[in-house]
């Protein structure tokens, strides 16, 4: 091989292995965020249902707690149970389409 050939080809060469470790790098930081992704995913999906399941026992808590109070509470307990009834009735006509 001539040296000015050299001279062009060595440096190509070098940075033609530059790019192909960085390649592997990111292919590898990749592969690492993906599994983290699916990990965090999967760890939003246990706490949303962690949520709502919080978000029921706060209501039934509520619920109970405005039976045991004054007659204002009581009627705001009763407009609640009222709301909550309208909601099950919605999901029903929703379930009967």
């Amino acid at each position: 091989m001539k040296p000015q050939h050299a001279a062009i080809i060595n440096p190509l060469k070098q940075k033609i292995e530059t790019l192909i470790s960085l390649h592997e790098k990111a292919l590898t930081e990749n592969s690492e965020l993906s599994k983290k992704l699916q990990t965090l995913s999967e760890e939003q999906i246990i706490y949303k249902k962690e949520k709502e399941d919080l978000e029921q026992k706060l209501q039934k808590l509520q619920m109970a707690g405005a039976f045991l109070k004054t007659s204002e509470d009581t009627k705001e307990a009763k407009q609640k149970i009222g709301k909550l009834i309208r909601e099950i009735d919605k999901c029903l006509t929703m379930l009967n389409r």
